[in-house]
């Protein structure tokens, strides 16, 4: 069998499993190249080729794993974000594209006038905002709060790879608990998944992915409800407030926010036209 041969017996294989075609097709390519130990050039260019005798095992595997509906980052160990590599675990959420929009708004807030002096990332998780913000945001002191000690280890793994090791402090802290500093920008990806919908996710999510970081109470507010009048006590009185939120949540985080004295200043859209990103200033 040629390398293409084994990558559309294991596209079949990821499809069988419940994988969307689409999804299949590109997992089945990555974790060849992968197994290969490949970049994408080579393997368009050798993938009529006959295997390197090790490939087959190897790459039945990755396939096995993927089809028991592991996500392929986990099984690579690492994700892409904002430009950068990011490793993840389990221990981890995996970043997502739409968490970047936090990234864009943090960016907008500030364009035009003084940087944040502090940042404080909420929920840090593989810290992937907490590293992107201080490469963006060159004299801030940012600093990566998580409830998850091995969520913290992975996010300072992340910051060592990226050189920003002396610019983020990880804290061990339940959302803002114990962070007394004052900031210019507070930034969160919290659990906001309603516990009621953990039927509903795939299996990626729902079986692989931290449930800490995923759930929270029966309507995904929980998190919320926290968040918002901690993040209005140590904002400064020009600081922002950006948070990623679930669907349908945006009305119900608008009127928990009025109540916390915040001031709705921003919303982004994610490309499906669904409100992911909100921006709060201190009333």
């Amino acid at each position: 069998m040629t390398i293409a041969e084994h990558v559309a017996r294991a596209r079949a294989t990821l499809e069988s499993a419940g994988i969307p075609a689409p999804e299949a097709a590109l997992d089945a390519d990555l974790l060849a190249r992968t197994a290969l130990g490949w970049d994408r050039a080579a393997f368009l260019m050798k993938r009529r080729e006959a295997p390197p005798p090790a490939f087959a095992a190897a790459y039945a595997a990755l396939i096995a794993r993927r089809a028991r509906r592991e996500p392929a980052a986990y099984i690579l160990g690492e994700r892409e974000f904002w430009g950068l590599t990011f490793e993840v675990t389990p221990d981890v959420l995996i970043p997502r594209p739409e968490t970047e929009l936090i990234v864009e708004e943090s960016l907008a807030a500030f364009g035009g006038g003084r940087p944040p002096a502090t940042v404080v990332d909420v929920c840090t998780g593989s810290g992937c905002l907490a590293v992107t913000l201080a490469r963006e945001f060159g004299g801030a002191d940012v600093i990566a709060t998580d409830i998850s000690e091995a969520a913290l280890a992975v996010g300072r793994r992340n910051a060592q790879r990226h050189g920003m090791t002396g610019r983020i402090a990880f804290r061990y802290a339940d959302l803002l608990d114990g962070i007394g500093v004052r900031a210019d920008l507070i930034v969160s990806n919290p659990p906001y998944v309603a516990a009621r919908e953990a039927a509903a996710l795939a299996p990626e999510v729902r079986d692989h992915e931290p449930h800490v970081a995923l759930f929270a109470g029966d309507d995904g507010l929980d998190a919320y409800r926290r968040l918002l009048p901690a993040a209005r006590e140590r904002l400064t009185p020009e600081g922002r407030l950006v948070i990623e939120i679930g669907h349908g949540q945006s009305d119900a985080i608008a009127a928990l926010a009025d109540s916390a004295g915040l001031r709705l200043e921003h919303t982004r859209q994610d490309l499906q036209g669904i409100t992911r990103t909100v921006a709060f200033g201190v009333e």
